[in-house]
């Protein structure tokens, strides 16, 4: 019995064993503790947690402003901003495709859309942003589209790929309103995270306003704000000059997107892409606006605050009078037309002149022509004068014969020279256009007169010491072109003139030796009298405006002055005003100066048959001038020929009064079928006309 006692004792005792007791003991600790640590963090982070719950990021985005106005000389608007009403949208931070497609359809239920530019990839990207629409596509779709030949699913771009592919194999019917919201959709995104497009700009109508702006809580990132585009009060007739500016599509051009990106500007932002547009760009567009975006922690915007409203871009206020542009234009226009009626233009590609201030550089008309040899269609190309060369032919003159005087070959007192023809073996006989023998010898007055061209071989042959036999041989120094060249480019001719407008070209340079290394000694001698290099006609100008001026190579200008916007949109206070620019200062004296100026007078108003521009001798005050016709030929770009046809580049240089020079212009009608007809001439004196009277000079 004590034996059954005691076994009964032994199995009442607990039959847990100590190790899972402790278990169920250690669990009860960590449990606790847990409960202790989320009772912590509630009292003591829960305001902190529910907070970041409801955080916002504050980013502040920038916005575009108007740009500056281009005024004329006399204050006229040349290049202004027409403001237009505007349905934009700022795209947020994670916004689906879906919400985009929501988005768009509703927006059209209150206004119209242009459809453009739409393919069949946007249509169908489209298509497959609508809710739920991608997935049933996906399933739709053969199991090719959406595995690889391992059996492997493919990647989801390559999915969606093949998701547009098998809808645009479906077939795409969108009706126009369809249309409307795929156009929408595209330009919303299209559009950068935090960006500002515009979806609507130009006929907006007070109706459609009105409902998109009742309808702003039910659209996302819509918002009623304003465009811009350029005008232009006073026509177009140096809208070249001017350059243009990119469209909001077009953005940063692709050479310039690092550098303007690392300057604040965004790729959408609208940029001057040409000319004074883009010369002046960071004057013309202005401070852009700032706001303050506050966004949510679902990255849609909560709230919109303007920290900055930016400022309008500076002003130019151009050398050019817009009225006398337009005179100097028409006066071009005439001639040619007259040209074109005397059945001489069929090879020509236009004429250019250009005016400046021979005391300051300041260009105060510019204008072009640019004709189609092939069609006969004209169109305005006042660039033509920065941007095409032409060989000018006897205009150039009297830089020969200034670099003769700043050579020492001659000098004021000692400048006649025998004007017999030149005689080379195996080629024509080198003379002036007027019979040999006309003239036993001339001085450099007359010279520049009768535009005698063996005057000015003979002061080149000087320069690079020629040893020469007629008919036999002549040997010159092998520096001759750079020695002509030289004095040249002092005046301006074969070097860029540095103007305030991109695109300028320089001269082009005929060749030295020929292919077997010998010295084309015959083509130093076409280049002294213009007959070999070519030039631009700005370059013609800075030349002649040179000499009118006695010596100073001026820089051009077209922009007078710069002068800040004031909120009310009138002109401010000037930030810079451009001052003459001497580029260089040519060593000769006024009396070798005079030399050259004289014989441009002469040419004038000197008496004799061969006097070479005296349709201008009747003005008053009186004016100088030099004459020029080059031997051409016209070149077919898509019909190139080794024999191609020959044609005659006439121009013209003068400055006057010629007492006190405050006008300089050079002029050019290259590729002309016959010289006859004086144009140059006949434009130089309308010209004058107009100056005169519209200055009070006459």
């Amino acid at each position: 019995m004590d034996i059954i006692k005691k076994r009964t004792g032994s199995q009442a005792k607990s039959t847990i064993p100590f190790r899972l007791n402790l278990l169920f003991f250690i669990v009860f600790v960590l449990f606790a503790m847990l409960v202790a640590q989320l009772d912590y963090l509630q009292i003591v982070y829960g305001g902190k947690f529910q907070a970041e719950v409801d955080r916002t990021d504050k980013t502040v985005m920038t916005g575009s402003v108007p740009r500056g106005m281009i005024y004329d000389s006399k204050g006229r608007l040349l290049v202004g901003n027409s403001t237009a009403n505007a349905v934009t949208y700022t795209k947020s931070g994670s916004v689906k495709s879906s919400d985009i497609y929501t988005i768009a359809n509703r927006l059209t239920k209150y206004m119209n859309v242009e459809v453009t530019d739409l393919t069949k990839r946007d249509q169908a990207d489209y298509i497959l942003a609508a809710p739920n629409k991608s997935a049933k596509v996906a399933k739709q779709m053969p199991k090719s589209y959406r595995v690889d030949s391992n059996g492997d699913a493919l990647s989801s771009a390559k999915i969606y790929t093949n998701e547009v592919k098998y809808v645009e194999q479906q077939g795409i019917h969108l009706n126009q309103k369809d249309l409307q919201r795929a156009t929408l959709f595209k330009k919303m995104s299209a559009a950068y995270s935090l960006s500002t497009v515009f979806l609507k700009d130009k006929d907006l109508t007070a109706r459609e306003i009105a409902e998109v702006s009742e309808h702003l809580t039910e659209l996302p990132g819509i918002s009623i704000g304003s465009n811009w585009n350029r005008d232009y009060p006073q026509g177009k007739s140096i809208a070249s000059i001017i350059g243009g500016v990119s469209t909001e599509q077009q953005g940063i051009p692709d050479d310039e997107i690092n550098s303007m990106l690392a300057s604040g500007y965004s790729r959408n932002d609208r940029v001057g892409t040409s000319y004074l547009e883009k010369n002046y760009e960071s004057i013309l567009s202005g401070t852009k606006s700032q706001r303050q975006v506050q966004v949510g922690a679902n990255n849609q915007i909560k709230k919109s605050t303007i920290l900055y409203k930016g400022q309008k871009g500076g002003n130019l206020n151009l050398t050019i009078d817009s009225a006398f542009q337009k005179k100097v234009q028409s006066a071009l226009e005439t001639q040619y037309n007259s040209a074109k009626a005397a059945g001489i233009t069929q090879y020509s590609d236009g004429a250019y002149a250009v005016v400046m201030n021979p005391k300051t550089g300041a260009v105060l008309a510019m204008a072009g022509i640019h004709n189609n040899p092939k069609t006969g269609k004209t169109t305005e190309d006042s660039l033509g004068v920065i941007n095409r060369t032409f060989v000018m032919g006897s205009a150039v003159k009297g830089a020969t014969v200034m670099g003769a005087l700043m050579d020492g070959v001659i000098t004021p007192e000692n400048n006649t020279q025998d004007d017999t023809p030149i005689y080379l073996p195996g080629s024509p006989v080198k003379k002036s256009v007027y019979p040999a023998g006309t003239f036993s010898s001339l001085g450099a007055v007359q010279a520049l007169q009768f535009s005698s061209n063996i005057y000015m071989m003979r002061l080149a042959m000087k320069e690079g010491h020629a040893s020469y036999v007629p008919s036999e041989s002549m040997v010159m120094n092998p520096d001759i072109f750079q020695t002509l060249r030289g004095y040249f480019n002092q005046f301006g001719l074969g070097v860029k003139t540095g103007i305030d407008i991109s695109g300028e070209t320089t001269g082009i340079e005929g060749s030295t030796r020929t292919s077997t290394g010998a010295l084309k000694t015959g083509s130093a001698l076409d280049l002294s009298y213009g007959n070999y290099d070519a030039y631009t006609l700005i370059e013609m100008a800075q030349y002649i405006s040179t000499i009118a001026n006695g010596g100073y190579r001026l820089k051009p200008y077209v922009v007078q002055s710069i002068q800040k916007t004031k909120d009310d949109g009138t002109k401010g206070a000037y930030t810079s005003v451009t001052k003459p620019s001497v580029l260089n200062a040519i060593n000769a004296t006024k009396d070798e100066f005079g030399v050259v100026k004289k014989g441009m007078y002469e040419a004038v108003h000197g008496s004799g048959y061969w006097t070479t521009a005296t349709k201008l001798a009747d003005l008053s005050p009186a004016v100088a001038a030099k004459t020029g016709t080059a031997q051409s030929f016209y070149y077919d770009p898509d019909n190139p020929s080794t024999d191609p046809p020959e044609t005659i580049t006439t121009s013209l240089v003068s400055f006057g009064p010629y007492d006190d020079p405050n006008v300089a212009m050079a002029i050019v009608f290259p590729n002309l079928t016959s010289e006859t007809g004086s144009y140059p001439n006949l434009l130089a004196h309308q010209i004058y006309t107009d100056y005169y009277k519209m200055t009070g000079q006459k």
